[in-house]
């Protein structure tokens, strides 16, 4: 590593991986925040246990269709001012989500925080694909969503202890976690309209050698790998490794839901009180960002891609489908602990290898259709899960499902990833770029 090299990467590292991980943060704690006002706005609103799963999931419909426009509106109008009116109108509906007053408004709600919330995630992975080089991205995409589990490591706690203040200015619990789980988000919409810039050209912070080293050497990587896929939405929409990636996808985070959404009603049946919930809730999640972190790490390190990414996947599926065969709280939970630190371990690598079928034309979009695509799973499990409730009484034939769908997602990857020879495997796709039809 040159001293420029290192000198670039330290300021652009320092400068926005911490801010874009807290964004993500408060981003993914508004999203799956419901799984704790469902302990007691479940009863409140008259909400059985598939109807809950409904509106959870509707944020994945709207996300769903807003998604791509959103991914392409950033490219055009930059991200800095995309990424911070995300973050200000998904803060406002979640705030909004206090004032629900029964089954319809709530569903309402989640619909309209999936559409303000649309793009931001492919957008900063996209954004990130601008600055980092690609000896560097597994880890700072990993680290970047660290924060999903690092969401509920938090959030589960203070969303635990918010949900005890029932009455505080005569609001319900629940309302009173929606509504200061919600500022968060307004305050950074600031701190990302000011510090953000939307391509190196831009960035006065860095000196004219380290700016020149850096456009140089991220355009040096895209004029090194032909795409896989030819531009236009058409084509992206109807290539099979695309449309396979994004069935995978589908599978992997199914895992990350099910746990987010019903893990604190799982927890709860432990016979534990709100506030112990929130921080037996927190330990799946703990595992599960230690392994994001340091496996992305491990696999930039050893620059290998493909067992980084199938093996922790297989963890996951093995610990989902065991947690629902054991009865003791205890084994359940280290099983759980098991699951989530293999799917948060599998994900960075993913999204290292999947972004790299894509050329610089259709990047933006192709990442923003695979995660819209697969992000569905958030609204097809938490129903599925939730009317599977209701039928048997039990969480475990959902989950069972959310595991089987794993085991899809796990041979799928194994037979793309497959494509690969020996020596590309390390660190790109190029067989997959040279014999995809």
């Amino acid at each position: 590593m040159t001293a420029i090299e290192s000198r670039t990467m330290r300021k652009i590292l320092r400068r926005y991986v911490p801010l874009l991980t807290v964004c993500f943060v408060v981003a993914f704690l508004d999203r799956v925040n419901v799984g704790f006002a469902a302990l007691t706005m479940n009863r409140d609103l008259g909400l059985s246990a598939s109807a809950f799963g409904l509106a959870a999931g509707l944020f994945f419909l709207s996300y769903f269709v807003f998604e791509v426009p959103s991914n392409m509106l950033l490219e055009r109008v930059g991200a800095r001012r995309w990424i911070a009116r995300i973050m200000f109108t998904w803060g406002l509906c979640s705030g909004a989500t206090a004032l629900v007053q029964g089954p319809h408004s709530f569903y309402a709600v989640r619909v309209l925080l999936g559409a303000a919330e649309a793009g931001f995630f492919p957008g900063v992975v996209f954004y990130l694909s601008l600055w980092v080089p690609t000896a560097y991205r597994a880890r700072v995409i990993g680290t970047f969503m660290a924060a999903m589990p690092i969401a509920s490591v938090v959030g589960s706690p203070v969303s635990g202890y918010l949900m005890s203040l029932h009455g505080w200015l005569g609001l319900s619990s629940w309302q009173v976690m929606f509504l200061i789980e919600a500022i968060p988000s307004l305050l950074l919409a600031v701190v990302v309209w000011r510090v953000l810039r939307d391509s190196p050209r831009q960035a006065e912070w860095l000196d004219d050698d380290e700016r020149a080293w850096l456009e140089t050497t991220l355009a040096a990587e895209r004029a090194s790998r032909p795409p896989a896929v030819a531009h236009g939405m058409r084509k992206l929409l109807t290539h099979p490794v695309i449309l396979l990636t994004a069935l995978a996808y589908f599978g992997m985070t199914g895992f990350n839901y099910g746990l987010s959404f019903f893990l604190p009603q799982i927890v709860h049946a432990f016979n534990l009180n709100l506030q112990q919930t929130g921080m037996v809730s927190a330990l799946p999640f703990v595992a599960g960002a230690v392994g994001m972190i340091l496996w992305g790490r491990h696999s930039d390190r050893t620059g290998e891609r493909r067992v980084h990414l199938l093996l922790p996947l297989a963890l996951a599926v093995i610990g989902l489908a065991g947690s629902t065969l054991v009865a003791t709280p205890a084994a359940k939970l280290v099983l759980l602990c098991v699951s989530s630190f293999g799917v948060f371990s599998a994900v960075p690598v993913f999204w290292t290898v999947m972004p790299r079928l894509l050329g610089p034309a259709t990047a933006a979009a192709g990442i923003a259709l695979i995660n819209s695509l697969g992000n569905l799973s958030g609204f097809v499990d938490p129903y599925a899960v939730g009317l599977i409730k209701d039928v048997t009484g039990t969480f475990n034939g959902g989950l069972q499902l959310i595991a089987s769908l794993g085991v899809l997602a796990f041979v799928i990857l194994l037979f793309v990833t497959g494509r690969m020879d020996g020596a590309a495997a390390s660190s790109r796709v190029g067989p997959l770029e040279a014999n995809t039809p």
